[in-house]
């Protein structure tokens, strides 16, 4: 999605939430300096014309892993990655903003999982702490308006950027695994996130 596309979206998500543009774009700009590499034409190389499967991190992901289809190219959404990784899968990419990110982050990087990573106004400590620390391929992304090495391909949580890149990169079929966008067994901050992800995704007929 065209950042012009998006950005009325983004800006109905900070009033809702009631979070700061101005604090999105600093992460950015610190998520920036940390890393001088931009692997997206290794994720475009990946995607275009390809199956995926991008796996959230609902609590049933484990009992889902044998929905994955063979052959599909597998994403990752943030702590859903350590799932896959402990079921002996290890995702051609995770799309994370950090706050699930473990060593095990950092042994898949090392072993070619491109990281996407995420910058927004609450996860800079985390960016600080991690992204130095990552060896491999690299993609940096904001919610804010791209700029530079930066992107944006849409989306707001983890499991939606992970389907807005996939569709935005030229993907054949995406299937969304490990996906519970009506989980009511939540607080109510993940809850509006999860409300947000179901009609992000409509948009580009994923709803699931």
């Amino acid at each position: 999605m065209e950042f012009s596309a998006w950005e009325p979206y983004y800006l109905e998500i900070l009033a809702y939430f009631g979070f700061s543009r101005e604090d999105d774009e600093k992460a950015a700009a610190l998520l920036a300096a940390l890393t001088d590499r931009d692997d997206l034409p290794a994720l475009v190389r990946l995607v275009k014309g390809r199956d995926v499967a991008v796996c959230g991190n609902a609590p049933g992901l484990a009992r889902e892993l044998s929905r994955i289809p063979v052959g599909h190219v597998v994403f990752a959404a943030d702590a859903a990655a350590d799932v896959l990784y402990m079921h002996g899968i290890r995702p051609d990419a995770v799309f994370t903003d950090l706050d699930g990110a473990t060593d095990h982050l950092i042994e898949m990087n090392r072993a070619g999982t491109i990281a996407v990573v995420h910058a927004h106004g609450d996860n800079i400590p985390l960016l600080q702490h991690w992204v130095k620390r990552l060896p491999g391929p690299l993609i940096a992304t904001t919610q804010s308006t791209p700029f530079g090495h930066v992107h944006n391909f849409g989306g707001f949580s983890d499991g939606d950027r992970a389907v807005f890149a996939a569709d935005a990169l030229g993907a054949k079929t995406i299937t969304l695994i490990g996906f519970d966008l009506d989980d009511r067994n939540v607080d109510p901050v993940k809850r509006g996130k999860l409300m947000w992800a179901k009609k992000l995704l409509a948009l580009i007929g994923h709803d699931h």
